[in-house]
């Protein structure tokens, strides 16, 4: 007995390949299960054919050859259970999705997928400071400059800032607790970013806590250390920023200096105009994954999240 193989028919022969594009350009704005009423499918199949869409994207997509890759990891599961995400910054695309942890071991994976002769190509990767991706693209692709990533040194820094905050709080006694008791969105977000109602309250915290107010202003001005071209100015400010800081009895702030002063070298290869690349994209990426896994209220099958993560920033079909 022998099978024809149809060339309009796909994967699940009951369907052809015009539905499931149709099905796959669907799951790109819906869930499975919306997409499975409106076409009056099991789930199941609606997202089989989901898959095979995206696969298609993948096969048509140009082979990743990058010259400049962020990197970092997402939590799949509770427990700590994580992944790492590879992205081409130059094209914004994630790449590679892979790992059983966030291990040496496990991004050398990714410069195995690569291969050696696209490996030595490399030449920026920005991540975030855990030493283990310092350690593997040094033994894989050492002509590469290291940058840390701009957004997860603020995120350091917006967590200090809390830590103050939570100090102040349990200092004080009296009428000016108030003023404190429930602001950390106001404190932590740019006042550019706040409502008329936020900045009223910012500003009755900042007068009522000087402090705080220190620490606020320190934190605002801390982001004028990736405007400067020249690594020798942005020594000069960060001197001046961490010299600020004496008599101030910030602690948390301090122990952030010290954290920026021994990863100096990947927070200053942002002065070279060559690596003036954009780094809002590995953030982003996060956000959409974080999309992805509410939207579907958990994604199970670590291959279809995978499929997800990696078609998110491709073209449709």
């Amino acid at each position: 007995m022998k099978q024809e193989r149809l060339d309009f028919l796909s994967s699940n022969s009951k369907f052809t390949k015009r539905l499931a594009l149709s099905i796959g350009g669907l799951c790109r704005v819906m869930t499975v299960q919306d997409v499975a009423r409106l076409m009056n499918l099991h789930w199941h199949t609606v997202k089989e054919l989901d898959k095979d869409y995206m696969r298609e994207q993948l096969a048509q997509a140009e082979p990743p050859s990058p010259q400049v890759i962020g990197v970092d990891e997402i939590s799949i599961k509770k427990r700590h259970i994580y992944r790492i995400i590879v992205s081409d910054l130059e094209k914004r695309r994630a790449i590679w999705f892979g790992g059983a942890g966030r291990s040496k071991e496990d991004m050398d994976k990714f410069y195995a997928f690569l291969g050696k002769e696209k490996a030595e190509k490399i030449r920026l990767a920005v991540m975030d400071m855990w030493k283990p991706f310092r350690n593997s693209i040094q033994a894989h692709a050492p002509q590469a400059a290291i940058l840390f990533d701009k957004f997860h040194i603020l995120r350091h820094l917006g967590e200090a800032l809390d830590k103050i905050r939570k100090a102040e709080y349990a200092r004080i006694t009296g009428p000016k607790r108030k003023f404190i008791k429930g602001q950390k969105y106001v404190l932590l977000t740019h006042k550019e970013n706040l409502t008329t109602e936020g900045r009223k309250n910012l500003r009755l915290l900042l007068k009522a806590n000087k402090r705080l107010n220190t620490a606020y202003l320190l934190r605002e001005s801390f982001d004028q250390l990736w405007d400067y071209n020249s690594e020798a100015w942005a020594r000069r400010f960060f001197d001046n920023w961490k010299s600020q800081l004496r008599w101030q009895r910030l602690d948390p702030y301090e122990k952030f200096a010290d954290m920026i002063d021994s990863h100096w070298d990947g927070i200053a290869a942002y002065c070279k105009p060559e690596n003036k690349v954009a780094l809002g994209f590995v953030e982003g990426l996060n956000n959409k994954i974080r999309v992805f896994q509410r939207r579907a209220y958990g994604l199970r099958d670590e291959e279809y999240l995978k499929l997800k993560i990696l078609t998110c920033s491709l073209p449709n079909l």
